[in-house]
């Protein structure tokens, strides 16, 4: 026998109805070229120079049909451009969190970041990036009250084959 039970949303609860609704929920998608150029270009930037991402030959060598991207560089080949009068103010762009908004927990924080490459991309494939909300709990630390936010984040290529999945997590704060 099942009961309907009705569910009283929490006057201090730092979750807003609209957010824990939202579960579940893609929150982004987005699709960009993957370009040895540009992966190099990344590379150089960060300090990265594994030939793996250079030599053709070498590449070869070890297995793979050509030069690979740099794992990391994966969500960069998908990052668009925001214009800098639509940041936020701690710098992003907050599409990436589908704009979850706190209106209690104005400060946020990177709350980490694990990610499983599964495959590699090379130069000219299409990779589309799937986000969703997994999960928005409220918990208490040290320093009292907040939020974290965790998001599931796939990564396939034009072949429907996944190349990386990563789990990502946000914390806000009164």
């Amino acid at each position: 026998m099942t009961e309907n039970v009705a569910v009283i949303p929490d006057p201090e609860s730092l979750i807003p109805d609209n957010v824990a609704e939202r579960v579940g929920e893609v929150v982004s998608q987005a699709s960009g070229a993957v370009v040895a150029r540009d992966w190099q270009r990344w590379a150089v930037a960060v300090g990265e120079t594994n030939p793996l991402y250079f030599d053709s030959n070498y590449a070869r060598e070890h297995g793979y049909r050509d030069i690979v991207a740099p794992p990391l560089y994966l969500q960069y080949a998908i990052l668009g451009v925001t214009p800098i009068p639509e940041l936020r103010v701690d710098g992003s762009s907050g599409a990436a969190s589908g704009n979850l908004v706190f209106p209690l927990c104005p400060k946020r924080m990177a709350g980490g970041e694990n990610t499983t490459f599964l495959r590699s991309a090379y130069d000219g494939d299409v990779i589309t990036s799937v986000r969703v909300v997994d999960s928005v709990v409220e918990k208490r630390g040290r320093s009292g009250r907040f939020v974290l936010v965790t998001w599931k984040t796939t990564y396939t290529n034009q072949n429907d084959e996944v190349v990386a999945e990563a789990t990502t997590s946000m914390i806000a704060r009164p």
